[in-house]
């Protein structure tokens, strides 16, 4: 199966995640999003695949988020996607992309739903 894990090895969710992964026995292609972040139809493709608009998968607690003025109500989808690409920091993690289709895996456990 062809798996790909946007992962940040930093966090413990995706940490995890790769881990559920790993754990069927695959090695995924795992991309570094903060060293490689993903191109913008890329991003924009797996934002629909999972039924996510891109304030669903933009890290609200990181302090760019308010430092960028992000957290108005009127900024548009294109804007946030623009803003996780300059600053791939701002991209929740982990996104993880299988046959079965995209989920932004948090909690972790939601890979076994396309593994």
């Amino acid at each position: 199966m062809d798996i790909t894990i946007y992962h940040n090895p930093h966090c413990s969710h995706s940490r995890s995640t790769l881990a559920a992964i790993r754990d069927t026995g695959v090695e995924p292609h795992i991309v570094d999003y903060l060293v490689a972040p993903p191109a913008r139809e890329e991003l924009v493709r797996m934002l629909g695949a999972a039924g996510l608009h891109a304030r669903d998968a933009i890290r609200t607690k990181e302090s760019l988020y308010t430092e960028l003025g992000l957290d108005a109500a009127d900024v548009s989808d294109e804007a946030l996607v623009d803003a996780m690409l300059a600053h791939p920091v701002l991209m929740n993690r982990p996104f993880v992309v299988t046959p079965k289709g995209v989920r932004l895996c948090r909690p972790s456990e939601t890979v076994r739903e396309i593994l």
